[in-house]
């Protein structure tokens, strides 16, 4: 057995780490197989010597990410466990302490699993970025995150945002208003994004001087993109012609990334969709990089990682337009 007393800068890093909250010191026990005890600034770990190593060592990768501020919920301290649970060469300091500046005063977005940051490193170094996965493992809000990152560092001139017009089981002409009051919801979550990165007043002084654009997919045919940022949300739903148009509207100094969930294709079932089709056009081309997701990367409530697991279960993955 070993015994060990772990001082923190300050206590208020000690609070940032563990959230003042006994669940997460109950969590790194179980997961070291030792005694932990938190009081004031420090932490005494008791256990078997390699649970208490790995243990000392994960709290202060945990106080280098948490150092610039903020407080660890019992869902971050959770996921920072398994990422250190597993034999991968990244570190959880590496992974969980790339921060993606936004505008002020909004907080850094920071990936928070090994798929997460393969994905923002794979946008930082290629034009066209292709992520595949479920709901809820931050496929477009990432990319938001590096699109609205690289605009106010100047890399980019304008950010685009694009998402197919199409309906999950309602009809567009059923909704009331003009075309534009119907597109509308399809593009509210992209504004949702938006909102946690941009404050009210320069998101809109960014929309009136065309900084920040969100259109409907049918609208980019015969556009040429240059000096942009764009970003294709529900690919899925792009037929594979809407795909080829979009992905030729590629200009001088932009990047485009492409995300979409290909087990909730709202196409009619004789309609192949442009994503799955995508992934044997785009392949043999090494310029362009594919990212995959899993249900591990989910980062919603907990239940959402439960629900995907359950309908993968169910029904397996959806395969009529593959």
């Amino acid at each position: 057995m070993e015994k060990i007393t772990l001082n923190f800068d300050s206590p208020h890093l000690a609070r940032a780490v563990f959230g003042n909250r006994e669940e997460n010191l109950a969590l790194l026990s179980r997961a070291f197989s030792v005694r932990a005890v938190a009081r004031d600034n420090f932490i005494k770990l008791t256990g078997p010597a390699a649970g208490v190593a790995a243990a000392r060592k994960l709290i202060g990768e945990l106080s280098r990410i948490v150092g610039s501020g903020g407080v660890l919920n019992a869902d971050e301290f959770k996921r920072i466990l398994d990422l250190s649970s597993r034999a991968e060469e990244e570190t959880v300091d590496e992974i969980y302490g790339d921060r993606i500046k936004v505008a002020e005063p909004r907080p850094p977005i920071r990936p928070q699993t090994r798929n997460q940051k393969r994905y923002v490193d794979a946008i930082r170094r290629r034009d066209l970025v292709i992520a595949i996965g479920p709901a809820g493992t931050g496929k477009t809000y990432l990319a938001m995150a590096m699109a609205v990152s690289a605009l106010l560092k100047g890399e980019v001139r304008r950010i685009i945002l694009v998402r197919p017009a199409r309906e999950a089981g309602e009809k567009l002409g059923y909704l009331p208003g003009d075309l534009t009051a119907k597109i509308l919801p399809y593009l509210r979550p992209l504004y949702d994004a938006l909102y946690d990165m941009i404050d009210t007043e320069r998101l809109r002084r960014y929309e009136e001087a065309g900084v920040i654009e969100v259109a409907p997919l049918a609208y980019m045919r015969g556009r040429t993109l240059n000096n942009s940022f764009i970003i294709l949300d529900e690919g899925q739903n792009a037929t594979p012609e809407q795909m080829k148009m979009f992905l030729t509207r590629l200009g001088f100094g932009s990047k485009t990334v492409v995300t979409g969930d290909i087990t909730q294709i709202d196409l009619p079932p004789s309609t192949f969709s442009g994503l799955v089709q995508v992934q044997s056009v785009l392949k043999p081309i090494e310029e362009i990089e594919f990212v995959y997701f899993t249900r591990e990367d989910v980062v919603r409530h907990g239940l959402v990682q439960k629900i995907v697991q359950a309908y993968e279960h169910a029904r397996g993955p959806d395969r009529r337009h593959g």
